[in-house]
């Protein structure tokens, strides 16, 4: 055995000795100028694009068969200017057909290419002849069957330019293999590229490319990776008259706000939410439109089922119909602080309504719970519309602060300014909750209704503030206001009226009805009506409040509704002024004074002159403040007497 084997290699060994000396003598005897004549003919049958060549060119045989041409234009028959420059383009050869003196290119290598993709407004460009050559090449029955099927490209670089658009990229580093095996009509590419400072893993795959390049129907699996998105699709496409796909969409990103910002898109104003990303959908793209039905979309943990389209016609439209089970918007209103951080005085930042003018947006939302900072809503139906600048919400109905909402807000740009205008009902909600998330005022509880209509313009809230105008109407029930106790007060007084009142600011009133009007004019809120009843109290309001100081300056009356022992009833003039977190609240000093019996006939006796002076020469007296003229001792003895009787007897009546 071993004296056959050795008999057998010695042929063996003889025939690739034959080989080697063969393409020994190729190497010498090749001619050069036919071997590039030939490389130059066979890519342009391929490409469709003519070969200038100038720099050296390169070609071996032994021990790796090559052409390598250096500094290499490649450009379409009716262009002039280049559109694709290599510095050096590197045909390598089949060996077999090399030794009968056929040249035959197996692959193409472009080390540091520079593509330039220019197209004009009927959409074509200067690749078009590629496209159509290597699809006419690949037809069965060509002429000139494809003679290579793999382009490797190292470093390039490609600048993408329309005019009509007006979109200029480009990507560099672009590693990339472009295969497609003379035996299967599929087609597949997979590489890496910079793109905008990032670095993009890539790979595409048509299952017929000659379908493809002639834009019939072919299948179709990309994907793009990157740090900040991934995108996937899986599906057909076809781009006869304009391009079509359909097929299953998948994105992913950790933060869309980076994303969009990445792609040269505003994201939305100010800094909250729009974080961690996810869609899933059927896709249906024809042209510029996007519908995408079964979606199942992910934002900030807000999970969502339905139907989406977008649409780029020279804007973006972005349509959406939508339902979730729980949506938390706190993200979002997270950077946005009506009040300052001193929670006293309105928030003077300017507002950044930049993104109100770079979509379109037409929303239809669902919820079974809303969370929106600290308010929490039950079923929720609301819509949201972005045209021009102007933005508008529309609540259907919101099961909000254990009541019904439902109404809307508007707000549109002009420059820097926003014109706000809103219009909300609220029926039989919690006042508490409502009063304090609302307007900041934590002193009133109960359920009621509440009628809200107001509009305001300002370029930040302390400006919305200081220009409100509307209206706004409540009518409570079974609830109390926090800070004092009307009944015990007036009834404390009605005894003892220049007793004092004790502490004003402590307890609460109850009450059966409650009914506040209010209007607004250039952020100062006039109460002409407001009305507190209960079984045994009343009180009347009337008065100003000041928006931008938040502050008041109301005047009332508290009743006692019954008197004690037959009599009339107990009024107590009162005064309501300062901060709208912690006013102050004191009773009107006159009126105790005219309550109480001792003091009354002296308050009225002070306003007659008469009386004054012989009052104030009575205090005189009483304290020798001023000389006065000699009287009988009787009297002084009895006047001194007399008058300290009198005062002790008026001070125990009080």
């Amino acid at each position: 055995m071993a004296q056959g084997i050795k008999r057998l290699g010695m042929p063996i060994a003889a025939l690739f000795g034959l080989a080697l000396v063969g393409l020994v003598g190729t190497s010498w005897f090749l001619n050069r100028d036919a071997l590039q004549r030939a490389v130059e003919a066979q890519i342009r049958a391929v490409t469709g694009l003519e070969l200038v060549v100038n720099g050296p060119i390169d070609v071996s045989v032994f021990p790796g068969s090559y052409v390598s041409f250096h500094n290499v234009g490649l450009k379409g028959a009716d262009t002039i200017g280049p559109a694709l420059q290599v510095d050096v383009l590197t045909a390598n050869l089949r060996l077999l057909p090399l030794l009968l003196r056929r040249f035959e290119i197996a692959d193409v290598m472009m080390l540091r290419p520079h593509i330039h993709v220019v197209r004009d407004g009927a959409g074509e460009s200067n690749w078009t002849p590629f496209v159509e050559t290597i699809a006419k090449a690949m037809t069965p029955g060509a002429e000139n069957q494809v003679s290579f099927s793999e382009i490797r490209i190292q470093d390039g670089e490609l600048n993408y330019q329309d005019g009509t658009n007006n979109i200029s990229e480009q990507l560099g580093d672009i590693d990339l293999s472009l295969a497609w095996p003379s035996i299967s009509r599929s087609f597949a590419a997979t590489g890496q590229f910079d793109w905008r400072g990032e670095r993009v893993d890539g790979s595409i795959s048509a299952s017929d490319f000659v379908a493809l390049l002639s834009g019939d129907r072919s299948g179709l699996k990309a994907r793009l990776a990157s740090a900040p998105l991934k995108v996937a699709f899986d599906g057909t496409v076809a781009n006869r008259t304009s391009l079509m796909m359909e097929g299953v969409a998948t994105m992913d990103s950790p933060s869309l706000r980076n994303a969009l910002r990445w792609m040269g898109q505003a994201p939305p104003g100010g800094g909250g939410g729009f974080g961690r990303f996810a869609l899933k959908a059927r896709a249906n793209v024809v042209g510029g439109s996007v519908a995408l039905t079964n979606v199942n979309v992910e934002l900030d943990g807000n999970v969502a089922e339905g139907v989406m389209t977008y649409a780029n016609n020279g804007r973006q439209t972005l349509q959406a119909t939508l339902a979730a089970g729980n949506l938390d918007f706190t993200p979002y209103i997270s950077t946005f602080r009506l009040l300052a951080s001193g929670q006293r005085d309105w928030n003077r930042q300017l507002f950044d309504l930049s993104s109100l003018s770079s979509t379109d947006l037409d929303m239809r939302l669902s919820a079974a719970k809303v969370t929106v900072g600290p308010s929490k809503l039950g079923r929720t139906a609301f819509g949201a519309n972005l045209r021009g600048g102007a933005l508008a919400l529309s609540v259907g109905e919101a099961q909000m602060y254990g009541g019904i909402a439902k109404g809307s807000f508007a707000i549109a740009r002009s420059d820097a300014v926003a014109d706000v205008r809103a219009q909300f009902q609220f029926t039989d909600v919690d006042l508490q909750a409502c009063a304090s998330e609302l307007f900041g005022i934590n002193k009133l509880s109960g359920r009621g209704n509440l009628n809200v209509s107001l509009t305001a313009s300002g370029s930040s809230p302390f400006g919305l503030a200081s220009s409100l105008d509307g209206t706004a109407t409540l009518n409570g029930h079974d609830g109390a206001i926090a800070g004092f106790n009307v009944e015990q007060l007036l009834k404390r007084l009605e005894k003892r009226p220049l007793s004092g009142g004790g502490n004003f600011r402590s307890g609460s009133t109850p009450y059966d009805n409650l009914s506040i009007s209010v209007k607004f004019a250039d952020g100062v809120a006039t109460a002409d009506d407001i009305h507190v009843e209960s079984p045994t109290a009343k009180i009347t309001l009337t008065g100003t409040a000041s928006v931008p100081s938040r502050e008041y300056d109301l005047k009332g009356v508290a009743s006692l509704t019954s008197a004690s022992a037959g009599g009339n009833g107990f009024d107590l003039p009162f005064v309501i002024q300062g901060p709208w977190d912690d006013p102050l609240i004191f009773p009107d000093p006159e009126s105790l004074i005219r309550r109480s019996p001792a003091s009354a006939p002296l308050l009225d006796a002070v306003k007659d002159r008469k009386t004054r002076d012989a009052v104030r020469s009575v205090i005189e007296r009483f304290t020798g403040g001023a000389a006065r003229p000699a009287v009988a001792p009787d009297a002084a003895a009895g006047a001194p007497g007399g008058a300290p009787a009198a005062s002790a007897e008026n001070a125990k009546s009080n």
